[in-house]
């Protein structure tokens, strides 16, 4: 008998030990709830919001950071910086600081992270877009000091550094990595493909120690999934819930986002070579019918690819009226001399870009199959889209009308102009030698005359040359459940700093 009670009792434990694990798994990680599955990890490619979301400033952080709140850059790896030469800055990093593999964070892993992501064998989205047309190289001075050199004055490298993500020097070059290894406050667990990322905290991190134990990411591209997910507390925290899953105030934080959604044009094309047809497109989308059934209320109506926030941000623009009579005797016109109004249109979407968004694009398309243009509609899966959206561009194309957001939530309009709209910018169908040149004057100018210039571009960009159709400066919608103390705000838009999150106390 005293041995059935010896082993019964060991059975009870060895049972609840398990449970008790599990819990305390449970107790201090969360479960977030994306729009979209992953296709890499690479540290490069943090400034999309798939992989943002994930890894940028938690695994891998920066020199410097945005602090969103007062617009300021603040330290990050750098502890300061100054400019010692109109084209040469001086930044001087934090001490003691080591990367998830062990090795020493220090001025030669500055000058790796800037040479793998300016390497062209690796066409990272951090080069592209925030690097294209700058000719910079960085120098380790010594341990802790690092000095970045352009060809021309960049006044806004601080800022710039804030898009740089530092990652191992082990970090190979010319492939992507899907094991990033950064000195974030997390470092990466696990990617079980198809199912889920994960995160844990890192016990050596420089800074202070999270509350937040580690992640676990998941992605369900339908709104009302992931809504209900976070409402049955099998998740923790979702992004991109669509207005009609917006239900519960309490849970529903509605925040500005830097996204901007627009139509790109083929506009070496035909028929979307000539203006009219360009000018038609737009006249022919009725925008407002969009704000409040699919698209938030809150969103506001575009006339450029930067929001309000941005410096550069045109203000006198005036968006697109919904005129479909006058659409169609564009197209009208267009026909008698001769352009291929009737050749087939290619829109195209991608699921879970936003939220309602293929509903979106169904719309949209019958919108402009109203004033007689032929439009075909392609959804493309993340990968698809991708090879549409950058150059190269394929040879034998049919004129399309890709549906991208781009987000700008740095603040400055360079990290926009130069990569949608410059001859060279890996996102442009443009070529047109006077926005090159304005881009080039505006991107060596500093404050309000950098202001007017970065306008100008988006003026003739917009009024002049009719070369895309912009839709909406969108919001956001996300489901925090009850675990969470968190407000989210525009900074959310590319990233979700796992160490600005609280746990609620338990009752």
């Amino acid at each position: 008998m005293r041995m059935m009670l010896c082993v019964t009792g060991l059975t009870l434990v060895l049972a609840t030990a398990p449970a008790a694990a599990e819990a305390q798994v449970r107790s201090d990680t969360v479960t977030i709830v994306l729009p979209a599955a992953p296709d890499r990890l690479d540290p490069c490619e943090t400034p999309r919001s798939v992989i943002g979301r994930i890894i940028r400033q938690n695994v891998v952080e920066t020199l410097t950071e945005l602090d969103y709140a007062t617009s300021r850059i603040i330290p990050r790896l750098a502890e300061s910086w100054e400019e010692t030469a109109p084209n040469r800055w001086r930044f001087h990093l934090r001490a003691g600081v080591r990367f998830h593999d062990g090795s020493s964070f220090d001025a030669a892993a500055v000058v790796e992270a800037l040479e793998r992501t300016l390497d062209p064998a690796l066409t990272c989205i951090t080069r592209t877009k925030y690097f294209g047309g700058i000719d910079i190289k960085a120098e380790a001075i010594d341990p802790l000091t690092v000095e970045f050199v352009t060809a021309t004055h960049v006044p806004i490298l601080p800022t710039l550094l804030a898009q740089l993500s530092i990652s191992s020097p082990a970090t190979p070059r010319g492939v992507y990595t899907n094991e990033p290894v950064g000195t974030g406050p997390y470092r990466f667990a696990g990617w079980t493909q198809g199912e889920s990322v994960r995160l844990e905290r890192n016990p050596a991190y420089w800074g202070e120690e999270p509350a937040i134990g580690g992640a676990r990411y998941i992605w369900r591209s339908e709104s009302s999934v992931a809504a209900a997910m976070v409402e049955t507390e099998e998740a923790d925290l979702a992004f991109a819930i669509a207005p009609q899953d917006a239900t519960d105030p309490a849970t529903d934080k509605v925040y500005p986002n830097s996204d901007t959604a627009l139509f790109r044009l083929s506009l070496d094309i035909p028929p979307l070579n000539d203006r009219r047809v360009r000018e038609a497109i737009n006249l022919s989308i009725d925008r407002r019918a969009f704000l409040g059934t699919i698209v938030s209320g809150e969103a506001q109506l575009a006339t450029q690819q930067v929001g309000p926030s941005a410096l550069g941000y045109n203000a006198a623009l005036v968006p697109w009226p919904y005129d479909p009579d006058r659409a169609t005797k564009l197209l009208a016109e267009a026909r008698a001399d001769g352009v291929a109004v009737d050749r087939p249109l290619r829109m195209i979407g991608r699921p879970g870009m936003f939220a309602n968004s293929n509903e979106f694009v169904e719309a949209a398309a019958e919108m402009l199959r109203s004033v007689g243009l032929n439009v075909r509609l392609d959804n493309l899966e993340m990968s698809q889209w991708l090879k549409e959206a950058n150059k190269p561009f394929a040879e034998r194309r049919m004129p399309n009308l890709l549906l991208t957001m781009h987000d700008n939530n740095s603040g400055d309009a360079s990290f926009t102009a130069f990569f949608k709209y410059g001859s060279e910018g890996r996102q442009s169908e443009l070529h047109d030698a006077h926005v090159d040149a304005l881009i080039a004057e505006a991107g060596a100018a500093s404050g309000e005359n950098r202001a007017q210039l970065y306008g100008e571009v988006f003026r003739t960009v917009y009024e002049d040359l009719v070369a895309d159709v912009p839709l909406f400066h969108m919001v956001n919608v996300m489901r925090v459940g009850p675990r969470l103390d968190f407000k989210p705000t525009i900074a959310n838009a590319v990233e979700l700093q796992l160490a600005r999150l609280r746990l609620r106390p338990q009752s």
